[in-house]
């Protein structure tokens, strides 16, 4: 950072300058958010395991009084779930007459949204066309779109170690654990007593480039995203506990109001899977 503020520093042209200046100060502010978080990470990791006040006061070179102002400062660890810098989350369009974002997926994007700005961290939405295609090599990317939808994330979602989306042979669609062949289908496509319940994936799954990783959510059904949304609002730091920023995937659930559509409940249907990375 230090190499980017003599670099504008040297330039002649204000007309640059300033431009730089600003893209520079934007880039610095999200380093300083994104230290803090990781300070505020690291004080409570040490005080978790063992650490006294003194002895953490001594290695951040401050003192104790200053260790218990910081402890507090900066946002919450799990924000780095979501991102580092600026959250991108992309929802479908879906064909029609014209072209539209289902209620449900527009719904969903919104709570993400929203609880990437209670965790401090800025935040897009975007769309994905009806034809599916779209760039997953970037970063602080939450994709909620499935395999019937777009063959990207179905490409991605057959890459899976731990989960693969199938169809069965009556024409549902099902979650399945590739180790134990444990099935998770949609109650509400249960042909016999249909339930206002669904299923979704939630996975951090690797880019093309393999630059990094990217967040998806691909419910059964649309209303099964949006399951996952109000799981993450609610569940967010002990799922980071167990899972951090690694490659894992896992099976939610979530019952919901049948005519308006909005989610009463979620709850993880499967244990968090992590997957084995060289």
């Amino acid at each position: 950072m230090i190499e980017e503020v003599r670099r504008v520093a040297a330039m002649q042209d204000h007309t640059l300058r300033v431009k730089a200046a600003v893209d520079l100060m934007g880039e610095l502010q999200a380093a300083v958010v994104e230290t803090s978080r990781m300070r505020k990470e690291s004080i409570a990791w040490l005080r978790d395991h063992g650490h006294s006040m003194a002895d953490v006061a001594k290695l951040m070179g401050v003192s104790r009084a200053r260790v218990a102002q910081l402890r507090d400062a900066g946002p919450p660890p799990e924000r780095v779930f979501l991102g580092t810098e600026r959250a991108q989350v992309l929802v479908p369009m879906r064909p029609g007459e014209r072209e539209y974002v289902a209620l449900e997926d527009s719904s969903t994007g919104q709570k993400l949204l929203a609880l990437a700005h209670q965790l401090q961290l800025e935040g897009d939405l975007g769309y994905i066309p009806t034809s599916g295609d779209v760039d997953l090599n970037r970063d602080d990317l939450i994709v909620v779109c499935g395999p019937k939808t777009s063959p990207v994330t179905a490409a991605a979602l057959q890459a899976d170690p731990r989960l693969s989306f199938e169809t069965l042979p009556d024409g549902r669609w099902a979650l399945i654990e590739r180790d134990s062949g444990k099935s998770y289908t949609s109650p509400s496509d249960d042909p016999d007593e249909p339930a206002p319940s669904d299923v979704a994936y939630l996975g951090r799954l690797p880019r093309p480039d393999g630059q990094g990783t990217f967040l998806l959510i691909a419910g059964v059904h649309a209303v099964g995203s949006l399951g996952v949304a109000h799981f993450l609002t609610e569940n967010l730091a002990d799922l980071y506990k167990q899972a951090g920023t690694a490659q894992f995937s896992m099976v939610i659930g979530c019952d919901y109001e049948r005519e308006t559509k909005t989610v009463k409940d979620s709850g993880a249907v499967s244990k968090v899977l992590l997957h084995e990375t060289s």
